[in-house]
């Protein structure tokens, strides 16, 4: 669902649940995979339960409260579009570490039970020993509650810790508010992340089996090739001039036969991956019929015969004598190739330098795990010395690897934008917490924090906001403890991150606007250093009902004022000071304190007549010309990063632009015969405004530099790209010459157009 549902009125309705259901009802009857049936049966249970909560009116989708009898701060089960199932995350049976922990305190295996006792005592003592251990985990922001009213108590703040209780108490008996006690310190916040852990990574190799094709193909050059040659060696002592049975064979001969023979029985029996042996149409399998006939004394006819002499003959021709130079060097090779071992006794290996590392953590260094196999492996696991990793098993290992963003994204760790997003939150609960002077309670709320960013966001109405951290009962206890102020420490250190993460995301990804889990963690890092300014979301065009919070106005003024009188603002007409005016005029209307986010009526008229759309009139095409507008004006984020957070990615910006564009071809390329092209048009399109707003902030004589040089890039890519680009081209242009599109975006006679990604009738790049 859309990340920022606080930006968007959504009607909620049951069509959408019962349309999920339907889907899951189908997958768990007709799918192949028996684990899939299973997860779409548990689906369909789920949104069944969405769809009898909704009737019985228990389920009140559209609202932060969504379930009758849980406050807000209570993390709800959320399935996919927002729609809560009437189920807290932190609710249902015990878990076993619950379980486990009661047994330990002798008290019954009940939450209640669990609860009071970590209010005696010994229940303190336990947590306080969690706390200065560090030796904890949270999944659930619920889980840091207990945790949080030890640390209270400890440091005398005795009315706090009674407020926290009163609020925790009458949902004692269904939620679990205990942490997990883990054996290991949990690993130190700071600058490294990780992607996966080593638990991830262990899960992911044993899932690796051994090759079949492989394995048989092992089977094939060890056994059954030197097998193949001793046969066709024993035949041909019965030849004259490459005509095998040209003379009888004698009783030793026979009897090497038999012996032969036996050997086969006991290596079929044994060897079961090859079967051509078993095809008495196949070389092998001729001449061991062909022998099997002559040791039991039944003369072969002339067609045996021939196809027995027919086999030697085209074994002899491919591959040379049994013994002959050729011959040896050849099956050399083969038994060389038959050493190697395989990936799957690679993979064990990798699994038992694993297993001495923490599992929940990433790894700091993965040189040591990628190294070749030394000796004493090669004698524990059979492996040859020198042995090198293939690079699939070690794409796994590097995966867990613990750095800075930085190099996670240098060594394709972080591949995508969105990734990079999934990352974020680890560097931002270190930032966030950095405002705790205790050291524990630190440590506590960057553990909560990174629990609390894995809650879903709910489907809401009427522009209601979710529910931010500082909202849960056991974080405003706590909040008299943070620093405030941008001048603070802390403040600084989260404006630090905040332009690092900026600056990292841009340069590394220049043709990707920030994604929606991106740009909420920019905003909490913008909160927590008071800067002032807005990040907006990229809204979702089905659901959008027209209305548009206040803080894209503030996010369009800023863009005009690094914008005005650029490139960009010619590119895409827009009137920068109209903007200014329109902002100073709302600033007058200050709206009453609500969940409900601010509206900017006059933001929403210049986006939708800009878009061309008629007011009230809804379509999902629509909507997206509307929102692409907004993101035009605002340049999605862009401008707020580098006019008020000050970012300046490396080598310039004209480099930013330049691969920008390659982005651009790469996606036109994609659009070739593809029969529903609008997606990749559309982020061709949103490359294509970042590419503009990067030459924007480039001197004149760069900028032109830059757009000549163009045509040699889309050189560098499919036939066809050249054509479709060519119009937009032009366009780009003809406005850097001084030159203006008219009012349905294009000039020269549609020669020259402005690139947008939405369209109402049919976009002209298809």
């Amino acid at each position: 669902m859309n990340d920022n549902a606080e930006q968007q009125p959504l009607t909620a309705t049951p069509s959408y649940a019962a349309g999920r259901l339907a889907k899951a009802f189908m997958t768990a009857l007709t799918h192949e995979d028996p684990d899939t049936r299973r997860r779409a049966e548990v689906r369909g249970q789920r949104w069944r339960e969405v769809l009898a909560g909704m009737a019985a009116g228990r389920l009140t989708i559209g609202s932060r409260t969504p379930v009758a009898g849980l406050p807000a701060w209570v993390t709800p089960e959320v399935l996919r579009g927002g729609f809560a199932t009437g189920t807290a995350s932190a609710a249902g049976p015990l878990q076993p570490y619950e379980t486990e922990t009661a047994r330990s305190f002798g008290v019954p295996a009940e939450r209640r039970a669990i609860f009071a006792h970590c209010l005696t005592e010994p229940g303190l003592t336990w947590l306080w020993a969690l706390l200065d251990g560090g030796r904890y985990r949270i999944d659930v922001p619920e889980e840091a509650a207990l945790l949080t009213m030890a640390w209270l108590v400890r440091h005398g703040e005795t009315d706090a810790a009674l407020d926290l209780l009163a609020e925790l108490e009458p949902f004692a008996d269904r939620l679990r508010f205990l942490p997990r006690a883990t054996g290991r310190p949990a690993p130190e916040t700071g600058t490294a992340v990780h992607r996966r852990t080593v638990l991830d990574a262990v899960v992911t190799l044993e899932r690796r089996r051994p090759n079949t094709a492989v394995e048989t193909q092992r089977e094939a050059l060890t056994v059954w090739q030197p097998f193949g040659d001793d046969l066709l060696a024993h035949w041909l002592r019965t030849a004259e001039e490459g005509r095998v049975l040209a003379h009888a064979p004698d009783p030793d001969w026979l009897a090497q036969a038999e012996v032969l023979l036996g050997r086969y029985r006991l290596l079929a029996a044994e060897h079961t991956l090859c079967t051509k042996h078993r095809n008495p149409k196949e070389n092998l399998g001729i001449l061991r019929g062909a022998l099997e006939e002559v040791v039991a004394g039944r003369l072969l006819d002339a067609r045996r015969l021939g196809l027995l002499r027919h086999a030697v003959q085209s074994m002899v021709r491919r591959r040379g004598l049994p013994g002959s130079p050729d011959h040896t060097a050849l099956r050399r090779s083969q038994a060389a190739q038959a050493e190697l071992p395989s990936h799957h006794a690679l993979a064990q290996l990798v699994l038992r330098r694993l297993a001495a590392l923490p599992q929940q953590a990433g790894i700091p260094d993965v040189d040591p795990l990628l190294r070749p196999v030394n000796e004493e492996e090669s004698r524990a696991a059979g492996l040859p010395v020198g042995a090198v990793l293939p690079p699939a098993i070690g794409q796994v290992v590097v995966s867990a690897l613990s750095a800075p963003l930085g190099t996670l994204v240098e060594r394709g760790v972080v591949p995508s934008a969105e990734v990079l997003a999934e990352l974020v939150p680890q560097l931002v609960a270190a930032a966030t917490a950095r405002a705790y002077g205790d050291e524990t309670l630190r440590a506590l709320m960057a553990a909560h924090y990174r629990a609390f960013r894995n809650r879903r966001s709910l489907l809401l109405l009427n522009l209601e906001r979710q529910v931010r951290i500082e909202e849960l009962p056991w974080v405003r206890a706590v909040s008299g403890r943070r620093s405030a102020g941008s001048g603070t420490s802390d403040g600084e250190g989260a404006l630090t991150v905040l332009r690092q993460l900026g600056e990292l995301a841009v340069q590394a990804f220049p043709g990707t606007i920030l994604p929606n889990p991106l740009v909420r963690e920019l905003s909490v890092l913008e909160r927590q250093c008071a800067l002032g300014v807005p990040f907006v979301e990229e809204l979702a065009a089905d659901i959008f009902m027209g209305e548009f919070s206040r803080k894209f106005l503030t996010a369009a003024r800023i863009a005009g004022d690094l914008l005005g009188g650029t490139l960009y603002e010619r590119y895409y007409g827009i009137d920068y000071a109209e903007i200014r005016d329109l902002a100073i005029a709302e600033t007058g209307t200050a709206p009453a304190r609500s969940r409900r986010a601010p509206t900017s009526p006059g933001f929403a008229r210049l986006a939708t007549g800009r878009a061309g759309t008629t007011p009230g009139s809804w379509s999902v095409a629509a909507n997206g010309t509307v929102i692409e507008q907004a993101q035009i004006l605002t340049t999605h984020n862009l401008a707020t990063l580098v006019h008020r957070v000050g970012i300046a990615p490396r080598p310039g910006w004209a480099d930013l632009a330049r691969r920008s564009f390659v982005t651009v071809c790469r996606l036109t390329a994609r659009v070739h015969h593809n029969p529903r092209p609008l997606s990749t048009i559309k982020d061709a399109a949103y490359a294509w405004r970042q590419m503009v707003f990067f030459l924007s902030l480039c001197p004149p004589e760069e900028q032109r530099r830059f757009i000549v040089g163009l045509g040699a890039e889309t050189a560098r890519h499919p036939s066809h790209v050249e054509p479709r680009l060519a119009p937009a081209l032009a366009g780009l242009a003809l406005v850097a010459e001084g030159g203006t599109f008219g009012g349905d975006g294009t000039a020269d006679a549609c020669r020259s157009r402005r690139f947008l990604g939405w369209s109402t009738d049919g976009h002209w790049m298809r």
